[in-house]
């Protein structure tokens, strides 16, 4: 029986959990993380062109010169932020809106922002079609984050930044967590977990080198 792409990705992002990390950090995905990564169709997120890469581990371009992450990277994120099925997390960069989907099966709400009109328009339609109705697009800088909804359970960028961004901190709630990558696109960046304890005081972890698209501004546009 030939065994669907999806099932292969999930096989892949547990070979990556196991071969990134060494002793001290998870060696294997929750499997809500990956009931939820098998449940969204990435070749839905991806042109038409790159569906029959869809379920790679790896990422692929998509349209305005943006990337849908690699499906470990989607995972490791997701399970760094810890999702729990109340929790209001914030997403910085929809871009095809995947990482919203994944999110949108875990969480109660996810407020998304696409800085990129089009990019927003799109994913906004793509996610109402497939029946994602937990998410809420905002065309905005992400750099500012969304303060009419804050304090958010979690906060996750899928951009890179060469500093946090002071309102992203300042909007997450005592407990939550930060995921983004900080660097300088196209050098070496690291995915880096930030916590806010319920002090509101913050500690910083790097997890792991990746390379993401640099986040946009308003004023790059």
């Amino acid at each position: 029986m030939k065994t669907h792409p999806a099932q292969r990705m999930l096989e892949a992002i547990r070979l990556s959990y196991r071969y990134s990390f060494e002793g001290g950090f998870r060696q294997q995905p929750p499997e809500a993380v990956l009931e939820a990564m098998a449940r969204v169709p990435r070749e839905e997120f991806v042109p038409p062109d790159m569906r029959s890469f869809a379920y790679d581990n790896q990422a692929l371009p998509i349209r305005y010169q943006q990337t849908i992450s690699q499906p470990f990277i989607v995972a490791l994120m997701t399970d760094l932020l810890d999702p729990e099925p109340e929790d209001i997390v914030l997403e910085v960069g929809s871009g095809s809106g995947y990482q919203a989907a994944i999110l949108s099966l875990l969480v109660k709400k996810v407020y998304s922002l696409e800085i990129i009109q089009a990019m927003a328009e799109e994913a906004r339609k793509r996610l109402s079609r497939l029946g994602f109705n937990n998410i809420e697009i905002f065309e905005k800088d992400g750099y500012m984050g969304l303060p009419e909804h804050a304090p958010y359970d979690g906060i996750i960028v899928t951009a890179a930044t060469p500093t946090v961004p002071p309102p992203l901190i300042h909007q997450l709630k005592p407990g939550g967590r930060l995921i983004i990558p900080i660097g300088e696109p196209p050098y070496y960046q690291e995915l880096t977990l930030i916590h806010k304890n319920e002090e509101g005081e913050v500690s910083q972890y790097n997890v792991l080198g990746v390379a993401f698209v640099p986040l946009r501004r308003r004023c790059d546009l």
